[in-house]
């Protein structure tokens, strides 16, 4: 089958990693992501648009230096060239999932923590998922 067609809002709540990618085609990637309360993505700015969708936790959008509170069901757009950061301001973990257009990870790649992701250089080598 070509393409991806499957429960995001359960494979986000259920996903316990910082970031996983699930789906990478040529324009666009599907990645979920966790975050422990207090914990942010850290603050970046990409050459590409993100789109975020919160699943599950409450949490806190920053988009050049704007301030949103964001829960469940909050989508958050960032465009290309925005700082931004989403921080989970709760106490239970902010489960959500983001779509990179194009693409911006390495297809598959799973990182467990932040630190790991900080720590592996890793990029878009142009390989998607099918």
């Amino acid at each position: 089958m070509k393409g991806f067609i499957k429960n995001i809002e359960t494979i986000a709540v259920e996903n316990e990693a910082f970031r996983r990618v699930l789906y990478t085609a040529k324009n666009c990637q599907l990645v979920v992501m966790a975050l422990k309360p207090h914990e942010g993505i850290g603050a970046e700015a990409h050459t590409l648009d993100q789109f975020f969708r919160v699943e599950e936790g409450t949490g806190e959008a920053v988009i050049d230096s704007v301030r949103t509170a964001i829960e469940a069901g909050f989508a958050v757009i960032v465009p290309a060239g925005a700082k931004h950061n989403i921080i989970n301001t709760g106490t239970v973990p902010l489960k959500l999932y983001t779509i990179y257009a194009p693409p911006n990870h390495r297809d598959g790649v799973v990182h467990g923590t932040r630190e790991d992701a900080e720590a592996d250089s890793e990029h878009f080598d142009g390989v998607t998922t099918e």
